[in-house]
Formats: structure tokens, C-alpha cells, sequence
């Protein structure tokens, strides 16, 4: 298909779903942010611009890895069989680094057929004294990258592809990175960063990874860290190197073992690796290497294990993702509470889908009144305690709606060892939904609090995890996205972390909610949600977000927002200033688990129009464990 006419059909298809979810104002906006993107930002649009090349060149002119003042980088790259081509244009991106603090270690496992290998890298070695070399015999990827190490001198190490690029500023970067760790007296053990895949040339790539912040229930659904990861020799040499058994997913088993010494790691958000895409590589999908999947699963297990953790490892939703189905402690006692006023046909939906679905059976309901005015309610009432064992309902007394409020009172009837928000206009979907909240949450170092997949009913994602920031306060993941995607980087369809989740689905341990004070009630209506989670966040618990508990949610697409009331308008600003007062505004816009060159203007995971901190060479650098 010609070229230009693909743009124009993506385009409109992008303008039409656009102005039906979001009106035309927000399509002619964003759709000239996507043209720009699309068909005039590509060239390079990851790296540095020239002038931050040069002067990173200029700060290191006539500076050696002895002398330069960043810490020394040893990149481990086993060869085997490298088209001349690739393997030329890989040895050029570590010549031409714009920092000296490099050391290439090659480990060349080339049958006979391929001397042509071993030709190349002594010409290059003959200019170059930072490639070190030796030939080996095929071992496997695993062995053949330990044999590259035991050439490495530097401080930490690195792994690249012998068919991939890495930046001009790969080294420069998480050098000064390591720095900055240091002076902030953080962990620098182990970091990583964002990435592209191209085809042809690093200047056109197709798409960026842009990655959160170290987040540990999504590194057990997939590698997501990748490359550039750097982390210190003597945690390699600590827990001794790659592990063979696990060829195929060796570096996410190496991975896992560096976190389980650290305790996290630090992410650097620029693109600082290239990986190609071609035929038989691991980048252009997970079918080009089936073994990779048992590897993978292996290394998980062993994970477990090596943690003390108890759970079966199984495939996930797509290639190359996995999941944890982990042993639920006990038989904890879940208390759901759900907020009603009236409407009761939406309240017997969702009690009649809680009694009849679901398969966890040490719940209770506590359906707490709030002033309803319709007689045949109480009537209701009545009838459902008769009909559902075990129910509650208990007035609240308080006049108006304040769903804090609403919900911490009932908070005093519950008896469980978990509380479940529950919104009354919402359906369950699958008879494991409580099961799937609680195996985030009920294991050894589990979660304080998951979050659902909750759907409207025209099969359209309605919650996938909140991230804060968007639209200046908070949005959902992947809103309005089609139900059955992976999303992006697969963040749609694996157990991920987030900053918060939905109260319309939520479940929280007790002792958290009670250590925390329950839910603000200066937050009536909206970010209570958000508040309460980031409470629990800074408290220094984790929040997960499951796509393996799903509801359907009648909250619908088109409602009126506050600002069409301007008493509404008015309470929705001032809780929306409180949320900045409460947890100031640069932590609002800052997500750790939501990467700053990715928009911040709607909730679709896309890439940003302004990737200032990409072309300014940005270095910053976020630890977090």
C-alpha cells in the first residue's frame, strides 16, 4: 500500500473513534499532535540533538576511562555468526560514544564458516584499545556471555546484542547517572533504561519502549527492563553470572536475581539502546524463539522459590507474558462495601452477580444506605436481606452525598480481614474476580491494595489502573481501549503496579486502611480514590492492578462532568487543589510507574508531542525499590 495513503487511513480512523469518545475541539487538537508525530517526527526523534552530542564530546575531549570521572562500563556481547553489516555497525556505536568510559567485551563463538567475524574485530582492535576479544567455543548464550565477562575490567557491566546499536550517548548517560545516584546517597547497584527497535537505521526507528520505574509485579509478568541494563560486577560475579538452564530468558532470570540483591532499581528515562528487528530476533516477537516461554517460566519458579513465595507459574494472556497465580494465605475474610441510594435495580444486578459468580465464599456485604427517598427502596431492603445470607444494610447519618464519609462509616460494621469497595453500578463478570484481587494481596510481601478490570458494557476498557498526572490530576489506564488487548508493552493484559486504583473496585487490607485513617472525607466526591492510595503508597506498601478480575462497570461513557454544575464545578476544583496541597503537584505529575516521555494529556499510553528531555539529553534518574 502506498505509503501516504496508509498515513491518511490511519489517520482518519484515528479521527473518527476520537471525536466520538472525546468530541471534535479534543480531536483537532490531538490529531495535529499525531500528523506531526506520524509523518514529520520520526527522524531521530529519540536522540540527543547535535549540539548535546558535541559537548558531551567536548567535556571528554582527551579523557580516558582512567581520567574522565564516570565510572567504567564493561558491555558483555557474545558473537556468533554476526552479518558483517550488523556487526560493524554495532562495533561503531561503541567507538563512537560520546564518553570514553567504555570497555567491549567480546566472546566469539563463530563456526568455521564465519571467520570473516573474527577478522573484523581485530581491525577494529588494531585502532581501538577498549575492545577486548577472545574466541570460544558455542556454549550457549548464557555461557557464551559469563566467557565475555571474564574479560571485563570496569565497575559495572552491560549487555548488548551483537546485532543491536546502542546510542552515541549509552555511556555518558548512565555514567553520570551512577553520579547522581551517589551524591543522593541511593542504591547504583543496578539500572536501566528506555529503548527502540528499528529496522534499517537508528535515525528512522519504529517505536520506543518507554518504560516506569522499577515496578516488580510487572517485571514477573515480562522482561520489560531489556536494554541498557548496567548494573555492578561484583553483584554479577555475587551470584554468578547468567545461568544456562535458563537460555532463552537469561537475562530476565538475571534480572530477577540483581533485584532480589538490591532490592529495586534505578530507571533513566532516555532511549539509550536499539534493538533490530529481523528475522529470527528475540525484538520482533516472542514466536521466533518458542523455547524462550519454558526459560522463562523457569526463571520465575526459581524466583519463588529463592523468595520463599508460594504460586504456580503460568503463561499469561499473550506471548512473552506470564503470571503468578499466587497461594492465598489463609481464608481471609473479605467485607464489601457498596454505597446505594436508591437505584436499586443497579444494586440488585450487582448483589445478585456477587451471590450467584462468586466463587470466594468468606465475604460479607454491608450495603450502606445514604439518605434514598424512594419508599419501595426500604421495600427492597427488606427483601434482599431475606434473600442473600448474610447481608447487611446500614444507614448512614449523615445528610448529602460524601463517599469518604459513606464509606468509612460502614468501615465500622465490617468485620473481614480485607475491605472491598464496591460501586453499586457495577456486575461481576468471572467467578474467581475475589480469588484474583486476593492472590495480589494475601502472600508474603503481597500488595496493600488491587485494583480490578472494570469494563462499560459495550466491551471498552473503563479501568485499567489510574495513573496520576494525566489531564494535570489523574486518568485511567488505557480508557475506552477495546477489551482483549495487550495495551501498551502489554501493561493492559499483566498484573501491573500503579500509583492508584478505582474506589469503584478496590480491595484493601484492613490494617492498612485503619493504619492510614480510612479515606479523607474533605475528598467527598472525586480523588479520594487517588488520595487514599498515594497515602498508602507513601506509607511504603505497593498497589496492583489485576486484568484477571473483571466487572462490567454501567458508569456511562457520556455522563455529565462537575464543571457543568458550578456548585459541582466549584467543590471538583477545590478537591482537585487539595490533592496538590495534600501531596504536591510535582509528585502529581510525576508517576513513577508512567514515563515522562509519554503523554500527558490523555490516557492511551502514546507517545508524547514533546520529547524535550530526549532531544536536551536529560539525565535523570529515579531509584525505587
Amino acid at each position: 500500500m502506498n505509503v501516504r495513503l496508509k498515513r491518511a487511513r490511519e489517520l482518519a480512523g484515528y479521527a473518527v473513534q476520537l471525536t466520538r469518545d472525546e468530541g471534535l475541539p479534543t480531536m483537532l487538537k490531538r490529531g495535529a499532535g499525531f500528523v506531526k508525530r506520524r509523518c514529520f517526527g520520526k527522524r531521530a526523534r529519540y536522540l540527543p540533538a547535535k549540539k548535546v552530542l558535541e559537548a558531551q564530546k567536548a567535556e571528554m575531549a582527551g579523557k580516558t576511562a582512567a581520567d574522565c570521572g564516570l565510572p567504567t562500563i564493561s558491555i558483555l556481547t557474545p558473537l556468533y555468526n554476526t552479518p558483517e553489516k550488523y556487526l560493524r555497525e554495532f562495533l561503531d556505536s561503541f567507538v563512537n560514544q560520546t564518553a570514553p568510559n567504555g570497555q567491549l567485551c567480546l566472546a566469539d563463538a563463530s563456526d568455521a564458516e564465519h571467520a570473516d567475524v573474527k577478522r573484523i574485530v581485530e581491525e577494529y582492535q588494531t585502532k581501538y584499545q577498549r575492545i577486548v576479544y577472545k574466541k570460544i567455543e558455542n556454549k550457549g548464550i548464557a555461557a557464551n556471555t559469563n566467557a565475555a565477562a571474564e574479560l571485563a575490567a570496569g565497575e559495572y557491566l552491560a549487555l548488548a546484542d551483537h546485532d543491536d546499536i546502542l546510542a552515541p550517548h549509552a555511556l555518558y548517560t548512565m555514567g553520570k547517572a551512577i553520579l547522581q545516584l551517589r551524591q543522593r546517597g541511593e542504591p547504583d547497584g543496578f539500572l536501566y533504561s528506555d529503548e527502540a527497535l528499528f529496522t534499517k537505521s537508528i535515525q528512522r526507528p519504529m517505536v520506543a519502549h518507554f518504560k516506569p520505574d522499577y515496578a516488580p509485579d510487572y517485571l514477573l509478568c515480562c522482561n520489560y527492563i531489556c536494554h541498557l541494563a548496567v548494573f555492578r560486577k561484583a553483584l554479577w560475579d555475587a551470584i554468578g553470572g547468567e545461568r544456562p538452564e535458563c537460555d532463552g530468558s537469561q537475562d530476565h532470570d538475571l534480572f530477577l536475581r540483581l533485584a532480589e540483591k538490591t532490592g529495586g532499581a534505578a530507571h533513566v528515562p532516555q532511549v539509550l539502546y536499539y534493538w533490530r528487528v529481523h528475522a529470527g530476533s528475540t525484538s520482533g516477537g516472542a514466536d521466533a524463539k518458542p523455547y524462550v516461554a519454558a526459560a522463562a517460566k523457569k526463571a520465575l519458579a526459581d524466583h519463588l522459590a529463592r523468595t520463599g513465595r508460594t504460586g504456580t507459574v503460568e503463561d499469561g494472556l499473550f506471548p512473552s507474558t506470564y503470571r503468578v497465580k499466587w497461594d492465598i494465605v489463609g481464608e481471609p475474610k473479605v467485607s464489601i462495601l457498596i454505597p446505594n441510594k436508591d437505584h436499586t435495580e443497579d444494586l440488585e444486578k450487582c448483589l445478585h452477580s456477587i451471590w450467584t459468580k462468586t466463587s470466594w465464599e468468606n465475604f460479607e456485604v454491608i450495603v450502606i444506605e445514604n439518605n434514598s427517598t424512594d419508599p419501595a427502596t426500604f421495600t427492597y431492603y427488606k427483601e434482599a436481606r431475606q434473600r442473600y445470607d448474610g447481608l447487611q444494610v446500614v444507614n448512614y447519618p449523615q445528610k448529602g452525598f460524601n463517599f469518604s464519609g459513606i464509606n468509612n462509616f460502614g468501615r465500622q460494621y465490617a468485620s473481614g480481614d480485607y475491605l472491598l469497595l464496591l460501586n453499586n453500578d457495577v456486575e461481576v463478570r468471572n467467578a474467581d474476580w475475589l480469588t484474583e484481587l486476593l492472590r495480589q494481596c494475601a502472600h508474603p510481601s503481597g500488595a496493600a491494595i488491587c485494583g480490578a478490570e472494570l469494563l462499560y458494557p459495550d466491551e471498552t476498557l473503563q479501568h485499567a489502573g489510574v495513573v496520576t498526572g494525566l489531564g494535570g490530576y489523574a486518568g485511567h489506564s488505557h480508557k475506552y481501549r477495546k477489551a482483549g488487548g495487550s495495551g501498551y508493552m502489554f501493561r493492559a493484559a499483566t498484573v501491573q503496579d500503579f500509583s492508584a486504583v478505582t474506589g469503584a473496585c478496590l480491595l484493601v487490607k484492613t490494617s492498612v486502611w485503619d493504619e492510614v485513617g480510612g479515606l479523607d472525607e474533605a475528598f467527598a466526591v472525586a480523588f479520594n480514590d487517588v488520595d487514599f492510595c498515594l497515602r498508602v503508597r507513601d506509607a511504603g506498601y505497593r498497589i496492583a492492578w489485576t486484568p484477571y478480575a473483571r466487572l462490567t462497570h454501567y458508569e456511562s461513557k457520556s455522563r455529565g462532568g462537575d464543571e457543568k454544575d458550578p456548585v459541582k464545578a466549584r467543590r471538583f476544583a477545590a478537591e482537585q487543589q487539595r490533592l496538590y496541597t495534600v501531596h504536591g503537584k510535582a509528585n502529581i505529575l510525576h508517576d513513577p510507574y508512567y514515563n515522562p516521555n509519554l503523554t500527558m494529556d490523555r490516557e492511551d499510553f502514546s507517545e508524547s508531542n514533546d520529547l524535550r528531555g530526549l532531544k536536551e539529553g536529560r539525565i535523570t534518574v529515579q531509584w525505587r525499590g
